[in-house]
């Protein structure tokens, strides 16, 4: 919910026929050494592909960090007694699926052509999106429409807000972005993403995966009814609609009380609300209050998520996250008592 503006040398030996000859001597030599012919022909195993590398602030535990001195005017702003909302799950509500779809390719894919409303803030090339990637609410949405793809094999992920297929591997979005899983560089001061507060959205979704395995170990993205005209690290961009200081700004870390009871809470929901105590939420969009952004997906409980709209806004303190910060220009976290 969304948002203003914000874009074969003579003499040279043919390369294949180097790389062969050098396979056939390294095969060789291994025969002689005894060490199997399989062992030297195999690469070694990429890395995983994580949302985010382990010190980049969506890792960031916030749970020791002091309240913000502001806390209680933003959490009255936003709503003290307005539900906390999962805003994805299973299914279909109001006959469309709800959640973010997050798109994870078998193969790779060609790079796609896109062309943006937003161009001058929204990277220009580097999509690999299939044609038939999923689009939040589905294809008829007349809602932010995001598509997210998780190119696991290059480390990245392709991110579109208000994205409408056009055929012949080309899409239309409002903005976009690129992101390099592998990396903690941020997007260039005063740059929208497919979001507004110019972050990445992958990082921050629930995951169906993260809560089935007990655990997510992350900030949860999270969107509020008004922002102010300001914003905070790690966010690069605002979409407020006063400059007002008793409205959140973009990038505002929340955090679930500590003396809120979660016992009780079926694992859904308890890894949820857990994450939401130790990672908290960072306020990514203007949308509803207090609506936590998930990933849609079959294996999701409904019962067991809708058991989170116990928690209300008063039991969310804003968290002064400042002392995380490196660099500006960097998503990287300073270690907890670094």
């Amino acid at each position: 919910m969304k948002r203003g503006a914000r874009s074969h040398p003579a003499g040279r030996i043919p390369a294949a026929r180097t790389v062969a000859a050098a396979a056939a001597a390294m095969t060789a030599a291994c025969l002689l050494s005894g060490a199997p012919a399989a062992a030297a022909a195999r690469a070694p195993a990429p890395a995983p592909c994580e949302t985010s590398l382990p010190d980049s602030f969506w890792r960031a535990p916030v749970d020791k960090l002091p309240v913000h001195p502001n806390s209680a005017r933003y959490v009255a702003s936003i709503g003290a007694a307005e539900p906390l909302h999962p805003d994805f799950g299973s299914g279909l509500a109001d006959g469309a699926p709800f959640g973010i779809p997050v798109t994870v390719p078998d193969a790779p894919v060609p790079e796609s052509k896109v062309t943006f409303d937003i161009a001058e803030e929204s990277d220009k090339s580097g999509y690999r999106i299939p044609q038939d990637a999923g689009i939040e609410n589905g294809p008829a949405s007349s809602g932010d429409r995001h598509v997210i793809v998780w190119d696991r094999a290059l480390c990245k992920s392709y991110e579109l807000w208000n994205a409408k297929p056009e055929g012949g591997n080309a899409w239309h979005a409002g903005s976009g972005a690129v992101f390099d899983l592998r990396s903690n560089t941020l997007r260039p001061d005063g740059w929208t993403s497919a979001d507004a507060a110019g972050l990445a959205i992958l990082p921050g979704l629930a995951r169906y995966d993260e809560a089935a395995n007990g655990r997510i170990d992350h900030a949860i993205r999270i969107t509020v009814p008004r922002s102010d005209q300001s914003y905070l690290w790690p966010a690069r961009h605002q979409a407020g609609s006063a400059a007002d200081p008793s409205l959140p700004p973009m990038g505002l870390r929340l955090r679930l009380k500590s003396s809120v009871d979660t016992s009780t809470l079926a694992p859904q929901a308890k890894a949820v609300a857990e994450a939401l105590k130790t990672y908290g939420a960072i306020v990514a969009d203007n949308g509803s209050a207090w609506f936590l952004s998930g990933e849609q997906n079959s294996g999701w409980d409904n019962a067991q998520l809708n058991a989170l709209k116990g928690l209300k806004g008063s039991d969310f303190e804003a968290v002064d996250a400042s002392t995380l910060q490196q660099s500006p220009d960097s998503g990287a976290a300073t270690a907890p008592g670094g």
